[in-house]
């Protein structure tokens, strides 16, 4: 939140907030506003975290936890996440499965497939997808996911899917992230979290009656024409520093990256593997996530 001094008035908001509003959010998702059951806090440490919590105590699949500022914001290999209020959209959801939990593996690229539909649906064409849980423009992050699976491996089994979208960041916000970031508003996206979370639960209500049914395959293709990397050249970093570089080629029905190697077709799960184009991922190290 920018804070902005007025001569001989006081203070005011560099820019007005959108809060969120849970009749304007039902509003806009229509028919499918029976799927969830909408929470919206003002304040909490994480979405994920409390939405973990709430399962264990029987919460219902569908129940999704927006907060208009979170101060502990958790990303994929333990990143943190950066928002100042008003100036993104954080939500977590919950979705319970009759499959067991090694069903679940492609779901995060699933719910990306959804995000990249809501996002064009509002004008913003150059969405990409960045393997295997980032949402870019022209290379610069503008969202991210962060699913966590718990269950047995014949079933049942959950998923709590938290996403982070930059909508319109301030300044300061900006300066706290070390990689290249923009977000929805510069890009031209409308000014109304209430329609942009609604417009991204009605395509996720989509995706994942899809993959519940057949899981990711039928989504995979569709999946892969979004992939920012689709065919470059590329490298891997694993877990142990090491570098694996290759081509980019495409992904398997687990949500697994196929990189194309001199020595063969080779597979990575998302895990602590880290994926850049190749010549650039070794400029720019410790980027915040999701």
């Amino acid at each position: 939140m920018e804070l902005l001094r007025v001569r001989g008035q006081g203070y005011r908001l560099g820019a007005p907030i959108d809060w969120l509003d849970s009749t304007e959010i039902r509003r806009h998702l229509g028919q499918q506003a029976e799927t969830y059951e909408l929470r919206v806090v003002d304040i909490v440490e994480s979405t994920n975290t409390m939405l973990l919590e709430d399962s264990v105590g029987g919460a219902a699949s569908g129940v999704v936890l927006a907060a208009e500022l979170q101060t502990r914001g958790r990303g994929r290999r333990g990143r943190v996440w950066h928002s100042g209020l008003g100036g993104a959209l954080t939500f977590s959801v919950l979705w319970r499965f009759e499959q067991g939990a090694g069903f679940l593996a492609g779901l995060g690229l699933a719910v990306g497939v959804g995000l990249v539909r809501a996002v064009r649906s509002l004008g913003l064409e150059d969405i990409m997808l960045k393997w295997p849980n980032d949402l870019v423009i022209r290379h610069r992050k503008v969202a991210g996911t962060l699913v966590e699976i718990h269950g047995d491996v014949l079933g049942p089994s959950l998923a709590v899917v938290g996403v982070g979208m930059n909508f319109r960041l301030h300044a300061a916000t900006r300066e706290r992230v070390d990689q290249a970031v923009t977000d929805l508003v510069t890009e031209g996206a409308p000014h109304d979290r209430n329609r942009l979370l609604g417009e991204v639960l009605l395509q996720l209500a989509r995706v994942v009656e899809t993959f519940r049914a057949s899981g990711f395959g039928p989504l995979r293709s569709e999946w892969e024409s979004y992939h920012v990397y689709a065919g470059r050249r590329v490298v891997v970093r694993l877990p142990d520093g090491t570098l694996e570089e290759g081509t980019a080629a495409g992904v398997g029905e687990d949500g697994a990256l196929l990189l194309q190697t001199r020595s063969g077709l080779r597979r990575f799960h998302s895990g602590e593997v880290s994926l850049r184009a190749l010549g650039v991922g070794e400029r720019r190290r410790g980027a915040s996530g999701f």
